[in-house]
């Protein structure tokens, strides 16, 4: 391993690769083009003189070393962005998005141990639809999205898979003859959307009896 000063560039997309498990994917967080990224890997590699990354046709993984270095390199671009933003007397901004499914009552608390983490900077919580939240992703209007899974769409990392269950008062009693009566979102809600073809697939006549949503 040589003395020469690590290359700050060099280390973001090593960890950009390590995070997303993807070249490509590297390429695009940090808006350039695989083979740069694959070049800073490269050098990175041969300035620390070893192997950080295990590349086949199909998979990108950390190798044994690359293990050992991932938290180091996370924390050395953390100590240089702290510098940064203390010298420049700004608080950095992280936006993140959530579906309204996924916020529940912990969010507060999460953010407060964000905000404990890192005292320079400024978290935004975004709480709209997932498909809403997609295009501001894809527009870079948010660093993060935490969403519900939607078709056609692999570019994200499953964090929680999600039960539904149909629910009804204790005391409900279906009535001979009329439709079933569904509480439900509006229709530009997944789970409306999926809960609807269940009860279609079913033979279940079914009728809205009472149209929630979030207010924004």
């Amino acid at each position: 391993m040589t003395e020469h000063p690590l290359d700050l560039d060099e280390v973001q997309a090593f960890v950009r690769i390590a995070e997303l498990g993807s070249f490509t994917r590297a390429a695009e967080a940090m808006q350039t083009t695989q083979a740069a990224i694959s070049l800073k890997l490269r050098r990175l590699e041969n300035r620390l003189g070893c192997r950080l990354i295990e590349r086949t046709p199909r998979h990108v993984q950390l190798s044994e070393r690359g293990r050992v270095f991932l938290d180091p390199a996370r924390q050395l671009l953390a100590a240089h962005d702290h510098a940064l933003a203390a010298f420049a007397g700004v608080r950095q901004r992280l936006i993140i998005g959530i579906s309204d499914h996924g916020a529940g009552p912990e969010l507060p608390a999460l953010i407060a141990r964000m905000n404990d983490h890192d005292p320079h900077l400024v978290v935004e919580i975004r709480i709209g639809s997932s498909g809403d939240l997609l295009q501001s992703y894809d527009r870079r209007e948010i660093e993060a999205v935490i969403v519900r899974l939607h078709a056609g769409r692999s570019d994200g990392d499953l964090v929680t898979e999600e039960k539904f269950g149909w629910f009804a008062s204790p005391n409900w009693q279906p009535r001979a003859g009329e439709p079933l009566p569904v509480a439900t979102m509006a229709e530009s809600c997944g789970v409306r959307a999926m809960a609807a073809q269940h009860l279609d697939a079913a033979g279940v006549s079914w009728t809205e009896i009472f149209v929630g949503g979030v207010e924004m």
